[in-house]
């Protein structure tokens, strides 16, 4: 015993001093993740909190605080919650709260049969994998009402985490092969960077299709014949995606552009992923949302048949900005049935969306009616936010475009601005000299001198030789005012430093 004591006392004295090795190193992480990029969430933001802790320990800058214009999270900028929403949640949060005289019956009605589809009548449970069954139900009445009476079939219905979740679920079930023929994912540019990070998480082949800027950022049909004949001879391109309103770029795509998009898939046998989380967002007087899954049924049963078509909708958006409760659904066309049983195999692996989430997208599809008695507050609350919105597109394109060397498309929807700039050649060679993109530069720089936090164009993808940025049009009028009158001196001075102009 003695001498085993001696022995493992002598192997301590040779360990001593030297470390275990990582298993988990960046060498043996998975090269995927490396090559993964969020920049909504970059260098920039990371940056633009560094600064807050540092004003927020005595430091003190040009400016007294941050104002982060990079990401669309409503309630953040102040935003207030949708008042029914919030009482319908509650209810079914904390039922005692059923008896209450505070809380409206309408809330109480509804509260009552979303309890009723959970179980133990309770949000704390899990629902089923697709999601609670009336939702499903309610949702699949509201997509019907919305397209005019084109049928939904609820069982084709699926609540998501978020509508980024839907679009990783099908992402998924879309990607294989090897080589030339490893999946190719035919995505806008700009395109919201789920979709780039998504596509090198799965080592799946980025097609890019452009945007024209030229006009008001419309989806033009000879360029995706130009894309998809280009990549198809390295990749099979199997997937369109489409974001409609449009993010970062902020366009409303008009009903004749769905339908030359849907007869390219059809034609090329693509599959159509369409982003429509926006599609309460429309504030241009001459747009209006035409929800791809309405002018795939118009086209006639040949389409309506045989395209297959996902869209996806969310709570995060529209005129409840509720990102935080991370619900969403998409509706799920012309899946083959053998597939579809695979994807709700996958789906059944994450257990379910969180319930909570689920009910606040109840509310959403299913929200006061004008003989009910909360319809007032709903209905004045809801057009207050949108009507806000709307003056603030309108705004930041007006104040944006007075600028020299900014030029800013309409915002027709969604909650972004994404204004082309101008950048000096000297500035560009001081941007490629530090490693960066020089719209990295220029927004480092608006950041550090201003205290104003956007997303450069890059991280969204644009034409070689041009650079932007997206700003959300998000935070209140007063500081909407302030933030564009700092970006015009900073841009203005900007100009003047790199190019010597008056």
């Amino acid at each position: 015993y003695a001498s085993r004591v001696m022995q493992l006392l002598s192997s301590a004295g040779r360990l001593e001093g030297k470390l275990r090795e990582k298993t988990l190193t960046l060498d043996t992480l998975n090269p995927q993740v490396k090559a993964v990029e969020y920049a909504v969430r970059g260098p920039i933001v990371i940056k633009a909190g560094e600064i807050e802790r540092y004003l927020e320990e005595g430091g003190t800058k040009p400016f007294s605080e941050v104002i982060k214009a990079n990401i669309g999270d409503a309630h953040a900028m102040g935003q207030k919650p949708i008042t029914f929403l919030r009482q319908v949640v509650a209810l079914c949060t904390f039922p005692e709260l059923m008896d209450s005289p505070s809380f409206p019956e309408d809330a109480k009605r509804r509260a009552r049969r979303i309890l009723q589809g959970c179980g133990g009548h309770s949000l704390g449970s899990y629902s089923a994998s697709p999601g609670v069954e009336c939702i499903r139900k309610d949702i699949a009445a509201y997509i019907e009402q919305r397209d005019e009476g084109v049928p939904s079939d609820w069982e084709n219905v699926y609540l998501t985490t978020g509508a980024s979740d839907g679009i990783m679920t099908i992402l998924r079930l879309l990607v294989s092969g090897k080589d030339s023929s490893r999946t190719g994912v035919m995505i806008p540019i700009p395109q919201y960077p789920l979709y780039s990070a998504a596509i090198s998480e799965m080592d799946a082949v980025q097609v890019n299709y452009y945007l024209d800027e030229d006009n008001c950022w419309a989806l033009d049909i000879n360029e995706l014949h130009r894309s998809y004949q280009a990549a198809k001879q390295h990749c099979q391109p199997r997937v369109i995606c489409i974001i409609n309103p449009g993010n970062p770029t902020g366009q409303v795509q008009s009903k004749k552009c769905i339908e030359e998009v849907l007869h390219f898939a059809y034609e090329e046998n693509l599959f159509v992923m369409s982003d429509e989380v926006y599609q309460d967002n429309v504030y241009a007087p001459d747009c209006q949302f035409h929800s791809f899954k309405k002018v795939l049924y118009e086209m006639g049963p040949e389409y309506f048949n045989s395209v297959e078509l996902v869209s996806f909708h969310s709570t995060s958006k529209g005129y409840t900005g509720e990102c935080g409760f991370r619900g969403g659904y998409m509706e799920v066309i012309n899946m083959d049935p053998e597939v579809k049983a695979q994807m709700v195999k996958l789906l059944s692996v994450r257990l379910c969306p969180p319930l909570a989430g689920q009910a606040a997208m109840d509310v959403i599809v299913n929200p006061p009616q004008p003989e009910e008695h909360t319809f007032k507050q709903f209905h004045q609350e809801k057009s207050s936010v949108l009507g806000a919105l709307a003056e603030k597109a309108k705004l930041t394109e007006k104040i944006l475009n007075a600028v020299p060397g900014i030029k800013c498309n309409p915002v027709q929807g969604a909650m972004y601005a994404f204004p082309r700039i101008f950048i000096p050649p000297k500035a560009v060679e001081e941007a490629k000299a530090l490693g960066m993109q020089p719209d990295m530069l220029y927004c480092l720089r608006l950041l550090e001198e201003t205290g104003i936090c956007v997303v450069p164009g890059s991280g969204f993808g644009q034409k070689d030789g041009t650079y932007h940025f997206r700003m959300t049009i998000l935070p209140s009028i007063e500081k909407l005012k302030v933030l564009l009158g700092k970006v015009r001196d900073f841009h203005i001075g900007f100009l003047k430093e790199y190019s010597g102009l008056e």
